[in-house]
């Protein structure tokens, strides 16, 4: 089957392409594999396993166009990075869980293993495309064909992987990649890595090559607040208020955080990224 729904063999400038979710081609792998809760992110429980009731016969999502007015705000930012069509017709080659539920448990089993890889991968790309990180890009570039490599591996060998080691890796290389790239920006820089952000008040802050690397922003007010090179690598911006901040330069922003924060137009976003349809001027396609 040809390997065209996944990043395999890809140049990491062409990664990010390849990255990104294709329900279409899909067996609605998010909608069944994870257990929901019900909060303010899902109007439902649903364990772990079992279709998702908004769930169509053809893997599609009922109400895929209004999830934020129906309760699931968590569906509507969730990114798997294209791991959903890799595993659907990739590793498990077009076989789906509903017409071959044998396959059905294991493939959920490595849904969330996918998820992890594309993930790196898509951490690897944004690290190889930064120029001042260059001492570090030979090292990234190997660990970006080896976590490439991983996701050409059969089912029961992508479930023995050790994803926490491999992960704990990557990431040394991805800190040191932003400890150069930050380094630009002089004097000292605001290190709130880890740090509990939950409703502060950063608006207009100057937080050029701040390290907000895991980072619990939920709420917290960034408005006008400037990011130029600051690294927000799994920070969370539930809920922030973004609106005339300048992200046009900050370090491994996600589409998933700006869909889960709140902008406007003045909000400067980087490449390739794009406004969520949810912020002020912003229309469904």
């Amino acid at each position: 089957m040809s390997r065209e729904p996944g990043p395999s063999g890809l140049a990491p400038e062409r990664a990010h392409g390849a990255l990104r979710a294709d329900c279409g081609h899909c067996f609605g792998l998010c909608c069944v594999a994870p257990a929901f809760s019900a909060s303010a992110d899902f109007a439902i429980d649903k364990p772990a396993g079992r279709p998702c009731p908004h769930l169509q016969p053809d893997f599609l999502c009922r109400i895929h166009a209004d999830l934020r007015g129906q309760g699931f705000r968590g569906c509507a930012v969730y990114d798997c990075f294209g791991a959903g069509q890799e595993v659907s017709q990739v590793t498990f080659g077009g076989r789906d869980w509903h017409r071959d539920p044998r396959a059905a448990a294991q493939m959920y089993e490595v849904f969330p293993v996918m998820r992890q890889l594309h993930e790196l991968l898509w951490y690897l790309a944004a690290a190889l495309a930064l120029r001042p990180a260059h001492a570090v890009h030979g090292q990234l570039r190997q660990a970006f064909t080896a976590t490439q490599a991983m996701t050409n591996r059969p089912a029961d060998v992508l479930l023995g992987l050790d994803t926490g080691r491999h992960r704990a890796q990557v990431n040394a290389l991805l800190l040191r990649a932003s400890e150069l790239v930050r380094a630009q920006v002089p004097g000292q820089k605001l290190d709130y890595q880890g740090a509990d952000l939950i409703g502060a008040r950063l608006a207009g802050a100057d937080l050029r090559g701040a390290s907000l690397r895991g980072a619990r922003l939920i709420g917290a007010d960034l408005s006008r607040a400037d990011l130029t090179l600051a690294d927000v690598t799994g920070a969370d911006l539930r809920g922030a208020d973004l609106r005339g901040a300048d992200l046009a330069q900050a370090l491994f922003v996600t589409q998933a955080q700006l869909d889960a924060a709140e902008g406007d137009t003045g909000t400067r976003l980087p490449p390739p990224l794009t406004r969520p349809v949810h912020w002020p001027g912003q229309r469904l396609a």
